[in-house]
């Protein structure tokens, strides 16, 4: 399974997006419809790269938006950008989320007594290659690092891409110190730090920011997945979070586009879905709440 990634808009904009299509040439979110699994049976996952390594703009999938297309995260009304914080040049790794993944706001995870950040679960991939924007990987799961950020739950989750020449030596984060010496402590101080230029304090971490093992991230893991689950089969209240469930037909004749919306109140999303995925098409809106309840 492969999926293209479609810019629209010039990167370090406000209105820079990065859609992605599958093999069949339709529209996706990488958010829902990037299986979280590459291998099940193996534990080989999917991950989005946000973020390539040794860049600084803070790109994220947009979970409100239609699509969950790529997007550069907003402070008060500017960009975002991390820091160079000494001696590191940006992010350290290819940094990215897993899709299919959510970490529940509602619940309190019973190791770190606090809740989810609303977000899919987050990866550090640790290979050598350095990915490009949106790039879908097939990563191993070797460890995780629970960030507390400001008073939410934010798994951080070291993997290591498969086409790595070493993957096969990576098996749990033990051969992360033995292998790649000093790069779990400059994982713990960049995370620690990053956002103390920006006048913030020193994050905080569960577990005294120790890095748990391959068992406990796998864990981890496979409950935002279960947390997903209940997210986008309406178990749980979605919020402001966008889990639309979107088809995508294209006819050179007809010049027309269907996308369907599971919640009506996602009319307001209507302009920013036609201009930015759509352009001139013509866009339909199907509302199936009633035929989904």
């Amino acid at each position: 399974m492969s999926f293209t990634i479609e810019e629209r808009g010039k990167p370090n904009t406000l209105d820079y997006r990065v859609f992605f299509r599958n093999t069949e040439g339709k529209h996706v979110s990488p958010f829902h419809d990037i299986p979280i699994y590459a291998d099940e049976a193996q534990n080989i996952f999917h991950a989005v790269v946000e973020v390539p390594r040794w860049t600084n703009a803070k790109m994220e999938i947009a979970t409100k938006d239609p699509l969950n297309p790529l997007k550069q995260d907003i402070k008060k009304g500017n960009l975002r950008y991390v820091a160079n914080v000494f001696p590191h040049k940006g992010y350290i790794w290819n940094y990215g989320a897993i899709p299919q993944t959510w970490e529940d706001p509602g619940h309190k995870d019973a190791d770190t007594g606090c809740c989810g950040d609303n977000d899919p679960i987050d990866i550090c991939d640790i290979g050598y290659k350095v990915c490009s924007r949106g790039e879908v990987i097939k990563v191993k799961v070797l460890g995780t690092l629970a960030l507390i950020d400001e008073g939410e739950t934010d798994w951080k989750v070291i993997v290591i891409n498969m086409e790595d020449p070493e993957a096969n030596n990576f098996n749990n984060i033990d051969d992360v110190r033995r292998l790649k010496p000093g790069y779990l402590e400059a994982t713990f101080e960049w995370f620690k730090k990053y956002k103390v230029p920006d006048g913030k304090p020193e994050n905080q971490f569960a577990f005294n920011g120790e890095f748990k093992d391959r068992d406990f991230a796998l864990k981890t893991v496979k409950e935002t997945h279960e947390f997903w689950k209940s997210l986008i089969s309406k178990k749980t209240n979605a919020g402001e979070l966008n889990c639309s469930i979107c088809v995508f037909t294209e006819s050179s004749q007809l010049n027309s586009s269907i996308c369907v919306f599971t919640e009506s109140s996602q009319l307001k999303q209507f302009y920013l879905c036609f201009y930015r995925v759509f352009s001139t098409k013509t866009v339909l809106f199907v509302f199936l709440q009633s035929l989904l309840n």
